[in-house]
């Protein structure tokens, strides 16, 4: 059997908080004594070097307790109502809790859309990238003023595994109801025992998983699975953990109850092995020599070492890159639509201001998004 990890191992950690656990759905309000003590978790590891993200349920809770909506179903344009008020209020919810411990959020409105559609997602992924580069904490909610079918079937479990696997996090915690996955539902079996360690997801496990929750938990243990799925599909280990006690993660790091699930690859592998074999090239950029070694020794490639662009692709899409010979030597995901690449192959990122009329990206191609043909 494999080994068990600890929170100690992991370098980016999302942590994903659902509606139940943030919001008290008597009162109407935030829970501030276990919203603090969270916070106090984040900033113990953030002090560490970590990097952290949060993906944060509770907008159309909040929001429907400060219109003062009657409890229960709400029609989907009251729904998007509701988290438009909301949003702001768990923002600033979000920002004061962090703040207390020096550090700096930042909010990030997604949909699933954001995390699939290439050119959305190298948007959001560069955002949450230099906001983590800043040492700031993203904190990420579905984007409920504008989802449509997310708000009614969704859950910020499978998007938190889609955030995990687009910022190359090493480790998703899933802070539930319940404090992991049990080989019965613990609620009807006294006998029901806590499953540590999944090693794989398998048909079994999926048929353990039981069905949603509380009321304002649009999920449930199916949905974990699913959201396992995804993050360990995409290099990303898991962990499923009780949210009902104060300090969660804390507890995580002493060893308390909850169900890890293992990835056999990594963030970085299972990366660039969507890109070189998933994805078709749409183009190809022929590079010179210099940045041929630029890339080998790991940098980005940037406009002044391209010297042709071939093909009509769009910002996000894969190309493939050549050498001075024609022979390809990876793939990448280009971050300039095909016109724009062609205006700036061969000058200094200094200049793209200039020629394009707007702020560009300094990388032609982030090294993040490069496969190399060795790789």
């Amino acid at each position: 059997m494999a080994r068990i990890p600890t929170l100690a191992e992991f370098r980016r950690i999302v942590v994903k908080v659902g509606s139940s656990l943030l919001v008290d759905a008597q009162a109407g309000r935030v829970k501030e004594d276990w919203l603090a003590s969270l916070a106090a978790d984040i900033g113990d590891l953030h002090r560490q070097g970590r990097d952290l993200l949060v993906v944060s349920s509770g907008a159309i809770a909040l929001g429907r307790a400060i219109l003062k909506l009657p409890r229960g179903p709400l029609r989907l344009e009251d729904s998007q109502a509701a988290a438009a008020v909301g949003q702001i209020a768990l923002a600033r919810t979000w920002a004061e809790a962090l703040g207390r411990h020096g550090i700096s959020a930042g909010q990030v409105l997604v949909t699933l859309g954001d995390t699939e559609e290439r050119r959305r997602y190298l948007n959001a992924r560069s955002t949450i990238a230099k906001l983590l580069e800043w040492r700031a904490v993203p904190v990420i909610n579905e984007n409920d003023t504008v989802a449509t079918n997310e708000i009614r079937y969704g859950d910020n479990d499978r998007l938190a595994a889609r955030v995990a696997t687009m910022a190359s996090a090493d480790l998703l915690v899933l802070l539930s109801d319940i404090d992991g996955l049990y080989d019965a539902p613990p609620d009807e079996n006294r006998e029901a025992r806590l499953i540590p360690l999944v090693e794989r997801i398998t048909p079994g496990i999926e048929g353990v998983a039981g069905a949603a929750g509380s009321d304002l938990s649009r999920g449930g243990m199916l949905t974990k699975i699913e959201a396992g799925k995804i993050a360990t599909t995409g290099g990303t280990h898991m962990v499923i953990a009780s949210g009902r006690i104060p300090h969660p993660l804390a507890a995580i790091a002493a060893g308390g109850r909850c169900t890890w699930f293992l990835t056999p690859a990594n963030p970085v592998t299972s990366r660039k092995r969507w890109i070189a074999g998933s994805l078709e090239p749409r183009g190809t950029l022929t590079l010179d020599a210099g940045a041929v070694a630029a890339l080998r020794s790991g940098k980005s490639l940037l406009p002044a070492g391209v010297r042709r662009v071939e093909g009509e692709f769009s910002r996000g899409d894969a190309v493939i890159l050549r050498g001075p010979d024609g022979g390809e030597i990876g793939r990448g995901l280009v971050a300039y639509d095909a016109a724009d690449a062609d205006r700036i192959k061969g000058r200094s990122s200094n200049d793209i201001a200039q020629i394009l009329g707007i702020e560009g990206r300094a990388e032609m191609i982030h090294r993040d998004d490069l496969v190399l043909g060795r790789e």
